[in-house]
């Protein structure tokens, strides 16, 4: 009897959870006398089970937002005129850093050159003012005309623990130098 009540139930909330379509009738097996039978067919169905459409809605939240205002401003920018065997190009070269917490000064002091490389070499220096939670990107450039060369650029001073950085090297003084830049020649130095 219990069986029968749970099997009545479960059949209920199968029928009242889902749309049952029947599509075709069933039939049940034809038996003789002599225990042989017919091969039936038992009925087919389509069950739509769940339909879920999926869209989209407005809604205000706060995303963080950053301005950042560029100015063009003239300034004094020191030119390379590098004679080396090779088509000259023109091009600038530009450090730069993304700074938060307290501002820097980035500086390019020197370029050194060796071999068809080319080191510029910058510092960053804390000029003490309180960003207030900002973050501003700091660059120097110089421009430089001379055969194409291969750059890397230097930062001297504490790499800011910022994603953007990454594109630097950097040293905690000109006397930590690897031997490829201690030994290169310093073709520029401000």
């Amino acid at each position: 009897m219990k069986i029968k009540i749970l099997s009545i139930f479960a059949l209920i909330a199968m029928l009242t959870s889902c749309d049952i379509k029947k599509t075709e009738g069933g039939d049940m097996p034809e038996l003789d006398v002599d225990v042989e039978a017919e091969a039936g067919e038992l009925p087919e169905y389509d069950v739509d089970w769940m339909d879920v459409d999926v869209t989209t809605t407005t809604k205000m939240v706060e995303v963080p937002k950053l301005v950042v205002v560029m100015e063009e401003e003239e300034v004094e920018v020191p030119v390379l005129d590098v004679d080396m065997p090779g088509d000259k190009m023109e091009r600038t070269l530009t450090v730069e850093a993304e700074i938060a917490g307290t501002d820097q000064d980035l500086d390019i002091k020197e370029v050194r050159a060796t071999n068809n490389k080319l080191f510029v070499i910058a510092t960053l220096e804390d000029n003490g003012t309180d960003l207030q939670g900002k973050t501003v990107r700091k660059q120097d450039q110089v421009v430089l005309n001379a055969p194409n060369m291969e750059v890397e650029y230097i930062i001297v001073g504490d790499k800011p623990n910022r994603m953007f950085n990454n594109n630097n090297r950097y040293y905690s003084n000109m006397n930590s130098f690897d031997n490829d830049v201690a030994n290169a020649q310093v073709i520029y130095s401000n």
